[in-house]
């Protein structure tokens, strides 16, 4: 959901930065005496996504080693490989590649691919990145020509998931393809292009979390931002220094908002959307291959912000694991379980200072001005998501702390704040979490449900190649329920996420009354042999 990145202040060798194949951001150019904000380091900061608090003292969490990708259609420096590149650079790659091979030195380095890299892992001092030691792995799909396409972009995705001994936690893509370039007739953002199949399937298989700039509108470049199983992005702006509302220039995707822009709207198939989070996006400070700053806005850079904040989680869960930590185990390293922690603990309104609203940072405003309350997510059960905003604005530190609050298991009294990884086997099976405290009435609960959809490859063996299709199955049905802790009746719910075409369910409600409650999953429909894994986060205030 931004204006597609044309070009930057400065052309580098092999940029290939064509309208068929675009970057998410929007230049502001090289960074000049003047500019009014440093917003790299705001962004990190509380101002933004406060992922500096976890950095420092007693956290200590940098990213240290873990391993994130990155495919683009260029790919930052590397010294040694470019000259372009700085000795000692502050924005230091673990390895770079295009397609299935090792770099070429001196092709593909691209200005917007560095900047990409450089909120996520930049060591600079004064902008320092979200997790600055986390391994970045980096790919470049290589020079435009009508030959590359969405089999070389599975291709790169492939090649940088199976790095680091196949143990990389979350991908960031900050670029897409229009639906123009499509090859099937008739082209729908349905779930179907080869390269939306091919990221839910490697998340699944491969084990890490997609993040997708959000770009849907029209004329936009919206392929695979109609992906299941990932996280889609949009950008906001600062208000008074802080980032609070929603950027303008965020392209809408649902046609009720975009009815002046068109009658070519690009938007998801039937009612699912496409917006799941926001981060920071706008003027954000970075660097370029050769080390310098540079000023950039659009949903490319609002991405690296979350795919940053999930190696500060996995270095954390790893921790844990380690130290053999109560109520922990290697789930917290299932991307389903970063999807609903981390989209659990987005803000939505600033908590007034009595934890009746769970500590939230921020009070997120779209692009009419308007909060998450007034909008049908919150009114209509059937909707999970806000149209524009999603679940709410990222919280590097409020992830954490939704983290931290253990892993819980169906059947088990649950603590106010906990997270959950399980499995469902037929149509109609059940899962509760019941709560150990009664819930403070007035006080707001939070609770996200989201599960895989099944892609299978089409090969005669686990690895795709180009030429290869995908067969995606129908999505399950899962649905989450809100209900007093005494019955199982469900007309007596408190409140209901019960959408027919998402893979995920979102409830942000007050507790009628102070209480004994409890969270219902239920598997209303399911087409798989097998049972369906779902990641379920939460966290309330309980009663004094």
């Amino acid at each position: 959901m931004a204006s597609d990145k044309v070009a930057n202040s400065t052309d580098y060798p092999k940029r290939g930065l064509g309208s068929r194949l675009s970057g998410l951001g929007l230049s502001l150019g090289a960074l000049a005496i003047g500019v009014p904000a440093l917003a790299l380091s705001s962004s990190v900061g509380s101002d933004g996504i406060d992922a500096r608090r976890l950095q420092a003292e007693p956290y200590n969490l940098t990213g240290r080693k873990i391993a994130i990708g990155q495919v683009e259609i260029g790919r930052p420096s590397q010294f040694g490989i470019d000259k372009i590149a700085v000795e000692n650079s502050i924005v230091r790659v673990g390895r770079v590649f295009e397609l299935d091979g090792p770099a070429i030195p001196d092709e593909s380095v691209d200005g917007h691919a560095a900047n990409v890299a450089s909120v996520m892992i930049s060591q600079d001092k004064t902008f320092k990145g979200v997790a600055p030691n986390a391994v970045l792995y980096s790919d470049a799909i290589g020079n435009l020509t009508e030959f590359i396409g969405q089999n070389e972009e599975c291709l790169a995705s492939q090649h940088i998931a199976l790095q680091n001994s196949g143990d990389v936690r979350a991908m960031n893509f900050s670029f897409g393809e229009p639906l123009s370039r499509d090859p099937r007739p008739g082209a729908m953002l349905d779930g179907n292009a080869l390269l939306t199949q091919c990221i839910d399937w490697s998340s699944r298989v491969h084990k890490l979390l997609y993040v997708i700039a959000g770009n849907q509108g029209r004329g936009g470049i919206p392929i695979p931002t109609d992906n299941f199983n990932g996280i889609n992005v949009a950008y906001s702006r600062r208000i008074d220094g802080r980032f609070v509302r929603l950027d303008r220039a965020n392209l809408t995707s649902e046609p009720a908002a975009s009815a002046t822009r068109g009658p070519d709207i690009e938007t998801n198939v039937g009612l699912r959307r496409s917006i799941n989070l926001v981060a920071p996006g706008r003027e954000i400070e970075m660097f370029d291959p050769d080390g310098q700053r540079t000023v950039s806005s659009g949903t490319s850079f609002a991405a690296p912000h979350v795919v940053a904040t999930i190696a500060l989680l996995q270095e954390f869960g790893d921790r844990q694991f380690r130290a053999g930590a109560e109520h922990w185990s290697l789930d917290s390293r299932e991307p389903l379980v970063m999807k609903s922690v981390i989209l659990n603990a987005a803000d939505k309104l600033q908590d007034p200072g009595d934890g009746s609203l769970l500590g939230m940072a921020r009070t997120l405003l779209d692009e009419g001005g308007k909060d998450w309350t007034e909008s049908d997510a919150y009114t209509d059960q059937t909707i999970p998501l806000h149209v524009e905003l999603g679940t709410g604005h990222l919280n590097a530190f409020r992830a954490y702390e939704q983290l931290a609050g253990g892993q819980w298991q169906p059947g088990e009294s649950v603590p106010e704040k906990g997270w959950s990884y399980s499995a469902l086997a037929e149509a109609g099976g059940i899962e509760d979490y019941i709560f150990e405290q009664p819930l403070k009435g007035g006080s707001y609960l939070n609770a996200t449900l989201s599960w895989e959809r099944i892609v299978e490859l089409n090969s005669t063996d686990e690895y795709f190649d180009v030429g290869e299709s995908f067969t995606g199955q129908p999505v399950s049905n899962l649905d989450l329920y809100l209900l007093p802790a005494d019955t199982d009746n469900l007309d007596e719910s408190v409140w209901s996420s019960v959408s027919d075409e998402d893979s995920l369910e979102h409830i942000f409600i007050p507790i009628p009354e102070t209480g004994r409650y409890k969270l219902r999953v239920i598997q209303k429909e399911t087409v798989l042999e097998e049972a369906q894994p779902y990641a379920l986060a939460w966290w309330a205030q309980t009663a004094d």
